[in-house]
């Protein structure tokens, strides 16, 4: 599976952005995606994910509310709708795919940068 993140950029406090990440090759395998994020000086942590077939979600405790996480099985790509962004929102956004509901994460996207701007 191959997975392309897209839609990241510069914005000021208070602004949105729509990230979106294309999977290809073996989907049909796909279980669950997700958006993890990584600032500078940061561990990696987990932004949302979305089951493939149901559609169930998950949000990271700094971002609910504010972010959200979407699917179009017909195009086989997610999105991460991020509104209201702050500045600690500042990272490279990664999505990843998985084969399981419930294991780690197999294949991995190049990453977007996401900067807020105060």
């Amino acid at each position: 599976i191959q997975l392309q993140a897209y839609g990241g950029g510069l914005v000021q406090a208070g602004g949105s952005l729509r990230l979106s990440c294309i999977a290809s090759g073996r989907t049909f395998s796909m279980e669950k995606m997700g958006w993890f994020r990584q600032a500078p000086g940061k561990e990696r942590e987990i932004v949302a994910r979305i089951t493939w077939r149901y559609g169930e979600t998950y949000y990271g405790d700094s971002v609910k509310g504010r972010f959200i996480v979407s699917k179009d099985n017909a195009k086989n790509t997610m999105y991460l709708q991020m509104n209201s962004l702050e500045p600690e929102d500042t990272a490279v956004y990664y999505c990843a795919s998985s084969s399981s509901r419930v294991g780690r994460y197999e294949y991995w996207g190049q990453g977007t940068l996401v900067t807020v701007s105060s």
